[in-house]
């Protein structure tokens, strides 16, 4: 059974849009049930794939979406409208074409899906370091759980967390969760539990156990990146407790995907490139939207299924960039958002011109300042500046989507206009 409407709350079932949006989104429904009814029948060729698909964002809890191909020049749905219940076709558009679509084939392996019942979203093998056996060696006896580097001695008792880091993935929640790990009022997991999207079934006592000891007063935290873009993870965690506090680090969508396929290439050099993967048909200018990297960075379309279990104020969105050009000044707002006094400073930031971000170093004495590990800030591979271009006009339609739903500008377009 969903929670209350939440009044006021942007893209939330309780909002109230002005007559100019109704009509709008009455307007995407009857078009995405005409070229439902169409799809239906048999519908195919460029027609069918040409035909933009709306936002699948208000499908049930838990319903499958299936992979989505948007053309470049498509403006989104209105985020409430239901979309066509399958694919247009993937049209054959040569060799590299064919060879994207063997290499995505062979990485769709049973389970290797970020939704816990959907096939719509491909998970990398990569896309996280923690094992069972790391997560075990947190739980166990006598472990402090990957908790904060503080000086917090190994007694309390351990909790379910009371916030926690969703998403998202290569966007800089790893630097975001050393950097308020040095809090002493915050103790937080050093793994990936992956709780709300893999392993839901092993219980609430098992989730628990994962966490480190705190004491009274102290926030229990994680992070696991996959929580934003899986369907069940908002009625899970609401489930839980539906006074959990939410952080989003997000980041230009289009530099997020070229870090995400950046990640995937270390790992597997084999794959095809960038440009292949990015396009159902280059030709045409169909970008593959059921490729995760791509997809994950639609972020009006994962936000509109967390407004139905949560109000905007249970939410903080964190800048990707500002993290790296003003760390202090996006730590005061996490701070601020928990409840902690301001603690975490620019007195604990170092710039590393060799890595190109932050680095966190101990105000109260000369030590070495501590940095992520090589696999963070890795050089991007060189991308076809069309593509680039294709990809921020695709985005943007979403981007200013996501702006309304958050009432905040990250000004990614701006960022373009400045290269």
């Amino acid at each position: 059974m969903s929670p209350p409407a939440q009044p006021g709350v942007p893209g939330g079932r309780g909002s109230k849009g002005p007559p100019a949006r109704k009509l709008l989104c009455m307007c995407s429904l009857s078009l995405c049930l005409t070229y439902l009814c169409y799809s239906l029948m048999g519908g195919t060729g460029p027609a069918a794939l040409r035909s933009p698909a709306a936002l699948p964002a208000s499908a049930a809890p838990g319903a499958p979406r299936s992979p989505t191909a948007f053309p470049a020049t498509a403006a989104p749905r209105s985020a409430g409208a239901p979309g066509p219940s399958a694919a247009p076709p993937r049209a054959s558009n040569g060799s590299r074409e064919g060879a994207a679509d063997t290499w995505l084939r062979a990485q769709l392996a049973p389970g290797e899906v970020i939704t816990a019942q959907s096939g719509a979203f491909e998970r990398d093998p990569q896309e996280s370091s923690t094992t069972d056996e790391e997560l075990s060696r947190a739980g166990s006896p006598g472990s402090r759980g990957g908790g904060s580097s503080s000086t917090t001695p190994d007694y309390g008792e351990k909790r379910l967390p009371q916030a926690l880091i969703i998403g998202v993935k290569k966007g800089g929640t790893r630097a975001l969760l050393e950097a308020i790990r040095a809090h002493p009022d915050v103790r937080a997991v050093g793994t990936e539990p992956h709780f709300f999207d893999r392993n839901y079934e092993k219980g609430l006592e098992w989730y628990r156990n994962v966490m480190p000891k705190t004491l009274e007063g102290q926030i229990t935290m994680e992070k696991t990146p996959s929580y934003f873009v899986t369907n069940e993870a908002p009625r899970r965690i609401h489930s839980m407790a539906k006074d959990t506090k939410l952080i989003v680090v997000v980041r230009d969508p289009v530099t997020r995907a070229i870090s995400d396929y950046t990640q995937t290439l270390s790992k597997k050099p084999e794959i095809p490139t960038f440009e292949v993967l990015a396009f159902k048909n280059r030709t045409l200018g169909l970008i593959d939207a059921s490729w995760s990297a791509i997809r994950i960075g639609i972020y009006a379309l994962h936000l509109e299924n967390w407004l139905q279990y949560f109000p905007l104020s249970q939410i903080l969105f964190v800048s990707g960039e500002r993290l790296i050009t003003d760390p202090a000044g996006e730590m005061a707002k996490v701070q601020d958002f928990l409840g902690l006094k301001r603690i975490v400073t620019e007195k604990h930031f170092y710039f590393n011109k060799t890595k190109g971000f932050p680095c966190l170093k101990k105000p109260e004495d000369s030590s070495a300042p501590r940095c992520l590990g090589k696999s963070k800030g890795r050089t991007h591979p060189k991308i076809d500046p069309d593509v680039i271009h294709r990809l921020r006009k695709f985005y943007k339609p979403f981007n200013v989507m996501f702006y309304q739903m958050t009432g905040q500008d990250f000004q990614w377009e701006q960022e373009e206009s400045d290269k």
